[in-house]
């Protein structure tokens, strides 16, 4: 096609999607480029700096009240979120207790998630159930907190409960997070997602009507490969375009994530049955971005900050997850900045197209001339397939008539 001979506008290597720490995690343009424990660590030496600086300012015997008011207020503050009320089991039976529930629990199946409800009520598990329930009592009586501060209480509350774990391989203490993420976000979901001290549901509401007004961008500018189709086939990226809008349906980080990685995994299908052999990198953003622009999924933005803000880290940072997740924040950063040179549009053109009028100027009449030969040319191709089978079972009529001419022949002179 004319257009797979463009040079690709849309690219994007492999180093651009890793921290730009260096640390080997994928970044994400919500952290400006860093990885999430990077982009924590940077806050949080923000925030110890900008206290330096008032501590420098104040009188020693003002600050040294102030530090050990913060250092009791904090510590309080902690055991109330991570150990609630309940005193741990006292007594010769409770190290006994505390294993056999870690033994139980190292037995769940992988995403048996109520199997692993039902252990977290038994009375083993009675200390690690008294803090989540103090936890998630703690977050919602206080869900007024800027919605940073709660992601930073979420995050240290996994890192606290995983410590719970630690005794089992790292394969299933990510799997417990998964169960202990899915319980508490599922809860929490109503007073974190979308919150007032942040602006997520302007920017949705923007990236919307940026999406919208770009409803007239086609596979072929952006290098998506496509197959010919009659008017009757399915768009080949349908099942992609259903799964990111399901996404919104979900509460779990977790399980939209699951949704995410679903879209992807159906894009590379997608591209390798129109080109017949294995999707790239490339090929596989500018269809991630087709299949955005196609299905506006609601709340996209909202969506992706609750998954940076409460999401598991290490399903951010790595593996299979963490790479498609940082793909979609790329495609949504091209599509917010998305211009004429990025489709091989001139200014003119694209701002024609961005007003309405593109399609009634001279590149829609060329558009529209390339689609006709286009037509055209899948119109010959079909009648030469059809001619050549014609001329196929013609020949095939031809040999069968005179065998069967010879062979009448032959048994009249064997008759003579």
């Amino acid at each position: 096609m004319m257009w797979a001979e463009h040079r690709r506008a849309i690219h994007i290597t492999q180093a651009e999607l890793l921290c730009k720490n260096g640390c080997g995690f994928y970044g994400n343009a919500a952290w400006q480029g860093h990885c999430s424990k990077c982009w924590r660590d940077r806050t949080c030496q923000a925030d110890v700096g900008e206290q330096d600086c008032g501590d420098a300012a104040a009188p020693p015997s003002v600050s040294k009240e102030k530090k050990s008011e913060e250092k009791s207020r904090r510590s309080s503050t902690i055991r109330k979120l991570f150990l609630g009320e309940a005193t741990p089991p006292k007594g010769p039976d409770a190290p006994l207790s505390q294993a056999e529930a870690l033994k139980a629990f190292e037995a769940l199946q992988p995403g048996d998630f109520t199997a692993f409800l039902k252990l977290l009520r038994s009375p083993a598990s009675q200390r690690l159930q008294s803090r989540c329930t103090a936890f998630l009592n703690t977050m919602e009586a206080y869900h007024a907190l800027a919605v940073e501060k709660q992601s930073d209480l979420v995050q240290e509350f996994y890192q606290n409960i995983a410590a719970h774990f630690n005794s089992m391989p790292e394969e299933q203490v990510e799997q417990m997070m998964e169960h202990m993420e899915k319980l508490v976000m599922t809860r929490l979901h109503k007073w974190v997602f979308c919150h007032d001290s942040c602006d997520d549901e302007q920017k949705d509401l923007a990236l919307q009507r940026r999406i919208r007004s770009l409803k007239w961008v086609t596979p072929q500018m952006l290098r998506v490969p496509f197959t010919d189709r009659g008017p009757e086939d399915a768009d080949p990226y349908l099942p992609a375009i259903t799964a990111i809008i399901e996404m919104d349906a979900k509460r779990a980080p977790q399980d939209k994530l699951c949704c995410v990685s679903k879209c992807s995994r159906n894009i590379f299908q997608a591209v390798g049955s129109c080109k017949s052999e294995p999707a790239c990198a490339d090929d596989f953003l500018s269809a991630l971005i087709y299949v955005v622009l196609c299905a506006n999924p609601p709340r996209l933005h909202s969506n992706m900050q609750y998954v940076a803000r409460f999401g598991l880290p290490h399903a951010l940072r790595t593996g299979e997850t963490g790479y498609y997740f940082t793909n979609l924040s790329c495609a949504v950063a091209f599509i917010e900045k998305l211009d004429a040179a990025a489709l091989g549009l001139s200014p003119d053109e694209f701002r024609g197209f961005m007003q309405g009028g593109g399609a009634t100027g001279a590149l829609g009449q060329a558009q529209q001339v390339r689609q006709q030969l286009e037509e055209l040319r899948r119109r010959q191709e079909h009648v030469m397939e059809q001619a050549r089978s014609l001329q196929a079972q013609l020949r095939s009529w031809a040999e069968s008539t005179q065998t069967r001419a010879d062979e009448v022949a032959s048994g009249g002179r064997s008759s003579e």
